[in-house]
């Protein structure tokens, strides 16, 4: 039976799967639930870019007149020019290159109010790049508390057990969770926290006070992604699941329901 895990399968923590499943996963969260919030609210798709340089070198030929496909680069070579009067003079100018952060977009769900075109929810799926130290963590950190400071509801998905998971006080440590953030609550939220062996919970949508949070059924949303995508067919569940390593505990319930699987 596929998806093989009753929750969030860790295989698609996988880079090969990731960045195209949080995609996926965008739009079948804002598929489910513009028809239940319509027509006083619609939900959009929306992208932040920013620039990282800890990820690698974007290499960029000066000058100008040179930025162009690198077949058309003829290297020069480093000989001296000499005048008539038998003097070296400077070297020909020669093609460098500068590295320059690469430019990383990511996309996040904003519930707004069609009348005012207010935002009220800010959905976030967290990737690799807003949990690794670095840059990406730290444009997400200040994207977090503007929304904090804001009127704005924020709902937070982690479906990453890699990195550290972002800053929050008291609750249990857990493989997955999910924070939602009522505005008019904070600093208080409320975590939704499962781990490997355990289905995807439900959550509250909070909208306007004078309208009822709508229930989101994110396990629903993901086996349908799952079914869509074709993962059944894509994993390999004969490999070994990405890091971190997990406890002997669960690394043996891992075994053992991946058997039948893995026997096929």
């Amino acid at each position: 039976m596929f998806p093989p895990f009753p929750g969030m399968d860790p295989y698609l923590e996988y880079g090969v799967f990731w960045s195209s499943f949080h995609g996926r996963l965008m739009v079948a969260i804002a598929d489910t639930i513009a028809p239940q919030i319509l027509p006083k609210y619609y939900i959009e798709i929306e992208t932040r870019t920013y620039r990282d340089e800890t990820d690698g070198e974007l290499l960029v030929g000066i000058p100008d007149l040179i930025i162009s496909d690198s077949s058309e680069f003829q290297v020069l070579p480093e000989t001296e020019v000499m005048e008539s009067s038998g003097v070296a003079t400077q070297n020909r100018p020669q093609q460098v290159e500068i590295p320059m952060g690469l430019e990383l977009k990511e996309r996040f769900l904003e519930v707004r109010e069609l009348s005012t075109d207010a935002v009220t929810t800010v959905i976030e799926v967290l990737s690799p790049k807003n949990k690794r130290a670095g840059t990406g963590r730290l444009a997400y950190e200040e994207k977090r508390q503007r929304v904090l400071s804001s009127p704005a509801h924020l709902i937070e998905i982690d479906l990453l057990r890699a990195h550290p998971p972002l800053p929050l006080r008291g609750g249990t440590s857990w493989d997955y969770r999910i924070v939602v953030s009522h505005s008019e609550q904070r600093p208080a939220a409320t975590l939704y926290g499962f781990d490997l062996t355990e289905a995807i919970p439900r959550f509250p949508l909070p909208l306007k006070s004078e309208d009822a949070d709508l229930d989101v059924d994110l396990q629903a949303i993901f086996r349908g992604l799952y079914d869509r995508a074709g993962y059944q067919y894509r994993i390999d569940y004969r490999q070994p699941l990405p890091p971190p390593k997990l406890s002997p505990a669960k690394q043996q319930w891992v075994e053992t329901l991946l058997a039948s699987v893995r026997g096929r």
